[in-house]
C-alpha cells in the first residue's frame, strides 16, 4: 500500500479544517488552533499516520480535551503519551520550556561517517552562531512580553 499516507492525508486534513484549525502554509502538515482563552491553543504536526499535539491546556473543558476526543470518536486512534522522541530529535520536558537535543542521531552519524572519531580540529563547545545569541534570545524574548506566550519556549 504505497499510498495509504496519502489517502490518510487525504482523509485526515479536510477533517482537521473542518473541526476548526488552520493549516501552515509553509508546513502542510502542521496545523494549528486557538481556543477562546490565551492558555487554550494547539500546534498539531502530522508524520505519516502520528500526529504530534502540542498544547498547554488539558483539563476537560479544554481544546486539547475536545479535540481528543472526536479524534478517538472518528478514528481508531491510541494516545502514546509523552514525546520524548520524534524524528531523531530527543524531547526533554521542564517546568516552562522543551529541550531539544539530536545527541543520539549525532552519535550515530559520528560512529557511521568517522570511524577515527571526531576529528581534533572540531572543538566541543565550537558552534557555528554568534558569540551573542543568548544576549540576542533574552533582547527577543523582552521584546515580546506583552504578546501571549507560546505554547512552549525554547532555548538552546
Amino acid at each position: 500500500m504505497a499510498q495509504a499516507g496519502r489517502r490518510w492525508q487525504r482523509t485526515l486534513f479536510p477533517w482537521l479544517l473542518d473541526f476548526g484549525f488552520t493549516q501552515c502554509t509553509s508546513d502542510p502538515c502542521v496545523f494549528t488552533m486557538k481556543g477562546n482563552s490565551p492558555d487554550d491553543e494547539l500546534i498539531l504536526g502530522c508524520y505519516v499516520d502520528d500526529l504530534f499535539i502540542l498544547h498547554r491546556g488539558d483539563g476537560p473543558e479544554s481544546l486539547y480535551a475536545k479535540f481528543t476526543e472526536a479524534l478517538a470518536s472518528r478514528w481508531n486512534v491510541e494516545d502514546e503519551g509523552p514525546v520524548s522522541d520524534l524524528l531523531s530529535v530527543e524531547i526533554t520536558r521542564h517546568d516552562q520550556h522543551v529541550t531539544l537535543s539530536q545527541a543520539g542521531y549525532i552519535s550515530h552519524m559520528v560512529e557511521t561517517f568517522l570511524f577515527d572519531g571526531v576529528l581534533t580540529s572540531v572543538h566541543r563547545n565550537h558552534a557555528p552562531a554568534s558569540d551573542d545569541l543568548p544576549k540576542l534570545v533574552d533582547a527577543a524574548i523582552a521584546a515580546k512580553k506583552d504578546d501571549p506566550p507560546a505554547p512552549e519556549l525554547l532555548r538552546f
